[in-house]
């Protein structure tokens, strides 16, 4: 089951110990007050939870685009260039939330990441950055293979540091230059068919999340299967990413 339509942010309450404005003491909304206006302390929240959302994988991301505008336009620092430095404070650490939870929430993989990570779960670590801090520190970098791409990613690491040796010789095999990306191409359609699988764990994910919120059980160990198999798909996903980057950058070098 979908989000078709985000909560309208401007009636979400505030937490319960917070509700009333600072400024002019009426009932506010979680951001701002809706009677005098007034930027209101960040409250310690979810990225979710800042814009009124369960935790589901599926969201309307031109609702969510509409409520990240109209909330930038409230709580923009330089409506409160006049106020005093508190409330100056809490504009830039309000701003800079909304920022941060919208650039997460827009993208899917982020925002599986992103939940995820909510549930307690790290993925491997696989970044381009952890891969320049390996290379420059003289450590390997945390990777796990996946078993069934063993064979085919160690052959393709040979040939492309053979590749690079040609390149440094002023050398050109065009013959290894088609194989690999033959093998650049296969990648790529592996990555699709990952996301393919990865989008049906959000609706399998989404339903559970329902199912839960309908007064139905849902055990803990059934989470923790949905957990697994989108950590599974994610690191598996994100490897391959990065060798197809591995990939490209030696090709175009």
């Amino acid at each position: 089951m979908t989000n078709s339509s985000l909560t309208t942010i401007t009636a979400k309450p505030a937490p319960e110990e917070t509700q009333s404005c600072w400024s002019c003491g009426t009932m506010r909304a979680v951001h701002f007050c809706e009677s005098c206006g007034k930027v209101q302390p960040p409250a310690p929240v979810d990225y979710f939870t800042f814009f009124a959302l369960p935790r589901k994988l599926n969201l309307d991301v031109a609702a969510l685009e509409k409520d990240f505008y109209e909330l930038s336009r409230k709580l923009h620092p330089d409506l409160s260039v006049q106020a005093g430095s508190q409330e100056q404070e809490w504009s830039l650490q309000q701003s800079s939330l909304l920022n941060d939870a919208y650039r997460t929430l827009k993208d899917p993989i982020k925002r599986t990441q992103y939940l995820l990570k909510l549930e307690g779960v790290e993925l491997e670590e696989q970044s381009k950055s952890a891969t320049e801090q390996a290379r420059s520190t003289g450590q390997l970098k945390k990777q796990i293979v996946p078993p069934d791409l063993l064979e085919e990613v160690f052959e393709l690491n040979l040939q492309l540091e053979e590749l690079r040796t040609q390149k440094k010789m002023g050398e050109d095999d065009p013959a290894l230059t088609e194989e690999i990306g033959r093998q650049k191409l296969e990648l790529e359609q592996k990555q699709e068919e990952l996301l393919r699988e990865l989008k049906y764990r959000w609706e399998m994910w989404d339903g559970m999340i329902q199912r839960a919120h309908n007064g139905q059980p849902v055990s803990e160990e059934e989470r923790k299967q949905e957990r697994d198999k989108m950590v599974g798909l994610l690191n598996r996903r994100n490897y391959i990413r990065n060798l197809v980057r591995d990939v490209n950058e030696v090709l175009e070098n």
